[in-house]
């Protein structure tokens, strides 16, 4: 016999704790008519329509916490849920542990309990939406699969819904899991999620400044930084570790990148990179005011011209979930010089690309690899010059072989005949038959050039001349816009003789004047005929003075 019961009663949970992270409407308590159902009977619960919006993946998987009577109520623009019973057992033995540590009554097993201590305020936090959906996915729940976009029917209930990791493609990111109470109206959800961005910059020595271009010369130290920003936000992680992952161009050598690399993290997502301080070309290793050096929590593997920067947990390197959760800032600092096979001009330039690796979701395992997806590529290049000098005659452009030359950078450093910049103050280079001297592989600058012996039969120039070697537009903001431009200046008696910022290659000639032409002991600048003809003029024009006064005088005397 089925007896049936009238009675008032106050509805035993409202959503609150769902609504409040889909920013619903807030408790209210009411009071229907309910049925008592005597043993032995059973009770239809009932479907609600369920839509994941956005783009945030492109699958998701549902969970049902507990099963409930859902009806809405349009004058408070909320769900009300009655008659709450947990989903299965697997879910009430994986979901009472978090519940209990994160402070339910121990005593505390009902469904209603818990639902009506998850729905009291302050208790369901992301945090503690992120540890209930790690214990329903370990105790191996059963879920429902949902596509983006598309709408499902869900039996009414509680439901925690969390992006399938498998879904997340490049530059997308799992969410904090979903409460959804589904069950009267159709719901419709949409989350939404910030993703790391990371960036590429290299030294420029001259301004001192990060760029996304700059020139150098072959086997000096070139320094390239790696950026990474964490959005603010981010508080269902437990732990979160991001990897670097650097493709060097075959003309960069990596041979110092292990040793030379330093990684720093700072909090906040707002804010620069200026980890360290800059100068001379050099990348200093003590970190700046709000900067933290966790060099020994990462860890560097290179294999070829490729490397990975991997670091430790920077929640706790940040010193909690709190600090975390404002955002972090990341930067890689490290040495990878130039190196003899190395593209010159800015045709090709020599690339360096990076993209970052980041954790799918809150949910994925960052053990290995696979727990990660990625962002797109940043890229920076370094660029390189090649000058040609050659000994010409000034009478008639011929080569000239057997000059010794004193060239400087603007580091003070002095060409050697390997190639190579050297230290030692009686370096030089002799010119051989095709009258070349080449520096390959060289940085805009000031480079000074001294004639220590002249080829036979002619006369070296006095003092030092000067080769000005200036690179522009490098300073831009994207690598594919930069367009450098290379300007040459030289004192005489150096000539500028062609300059391809495409190819790098720029040419001078170092002119030298025959011996036989010296006048009267007067030795002008190599190969600067102006003032050859100012002496001829000045030599001319005394002996027209000489004449005329010996003509002057001649003439008193026969008047006499």
């Amino acid at each position: 016999m089925l007896v049936v019961i009238a009675i008032w009663i106050e509805v035993a949970v409202v959503s609150r704790f769902c609504r409040r992270l889909l920013a619903v409407a807030t408790i209210v308590t009411v009071a229907i008519l309910s049925f008592v159902v005597l043993p032995g009977t059973a009770h239809a619960v009932g479907t609600g329509a369920i839509t994941v919006d956005g783009k945030v993946a492109t699958r998701y998987d549902a969970y049902q916490l507990f099963s409930a009577i859902v009806t809405d109520d349009a004058d408070a623009d909320q769900k009300v849920a009655t008659d709450v019973t947990w989903a299965n057992d697997a879910v009430r033995q994986a979901v009472l542990p978090v519940l209990h540590d994160a402070g339910l009554d121990s005593s505390a097993s009902g469904a209603q309990e818990a639902a009506e201590w998850m729905d009291a305020d302050g208790h369901m936090t992301m945090a503690l939406t992120a540890k209930l959906a790690r214990a329903i996915v370990k105790a191996g729940a059963v879920s429902v699969a949902l596509n983006a976009g598309t709408t499902a029917e869900l039996p009414c209930g509680y439901w925690l819904i969390v992006a399938d990791d498998d879904a997340i493609a490049q530059g997308e990111a799992g969410t904090a899991p979903i409460m959804a109470l589904v069950g009267g109206g159709a719901v419709t959800v949409k989350p939404k999620a910030s993703t790391p961005k990371v960036q590429k910059h290299v030294l420029e020595d001259s301004p001192a400044a990060w760029r996304k271009a700059a020139d150098a010369t072959v086997a000096d130290d070139l320094y390239w930084r790696l950026s990474a920003t964490v959005p603010a936000g981010l508080t269902a992680y437990d732990t979160y570790a991001v990897q670097f992952v650097d493709a060097m161009s075959a003309g960069l050598d990596p041979s110092k990148v292990a040793a030379s690399m330093r990684v720093y993290v700072a909090a906040g997502a707002d804010g620069g990179f200026d980890a360290v301080a800059c100068e001379d070309g050099n990348a200093n290793s003590t970190p700046a005011k709000g900067w933290t050096d966790i060099t020994s929590q990462c860890k560097v593997s290179v294999e070829g011209n490729a490397f990975t920067v991997r670091t430790g947990d920077l929640v706790a390197a940040l010193g909690g979930a709190d600090a975390f959760t404002a955002g972090a800032r990341v930067a890689a600092v490290y040495n990878a010089p130039l190196g003899a096979n190395c593209n010159r001009g800015a045709t090709k330039g020599n690339p360096n690309e990076v993209y970052l690796r980041y954790p799918r979701s809150p949910l994925a395992d960052q053990s290995g690899d696979v727990g990660f997806t990625r962002t797109p590529s940043d890229d920076a290049t370094a660029y390189t010059w090649s000058l040609s000098l050659i000994k010409r005659s000034s009478s008639d452009d011929k080569p000239l072989a057997g000059a010794k030359l004193r060239i400087i950078d603007d580091r003070g450093r002095i060409l050697t005949t390997d190639g190579s910049w050297s230290t030692d103050a009686d370096a030089c280079v002799t010119t051989g038959a095709d009258g070349h001297v080449e520096l390959t592989g060289v940085d805009a600058g000031v480079y000074t050039v001294e004639e220590i012996a002249a080829p036979k039969g002619y006369t070296a120039f006095e003092d030092k001349r000067t080769v000005t070697v200036t690179a522009e537009g490098l300073d831009v903001k994207q690598v594919a816009a930069a367009k450098p431009k290379v300007t040459v200046s030289a004192e005489s008696p150096l000539r500028v003789d062609a300059a391809d910022a495409g190819t790098g290659s720029i040419e001078l000639s170092v002119l030298n004047i025959p011996s036989k032409e010296t006048i009267r002991g007067f030795m002008p600048s190599t190969g600067d005929r102006t003032l050859v003809l100012v002496a001829v003029l000045a030599a001319i024009g005394a002996a027209v003075i000489v004449v005329a006064l010996v003509i002057k005088r001649g003439g008193g005397r026969r008047e006499k």
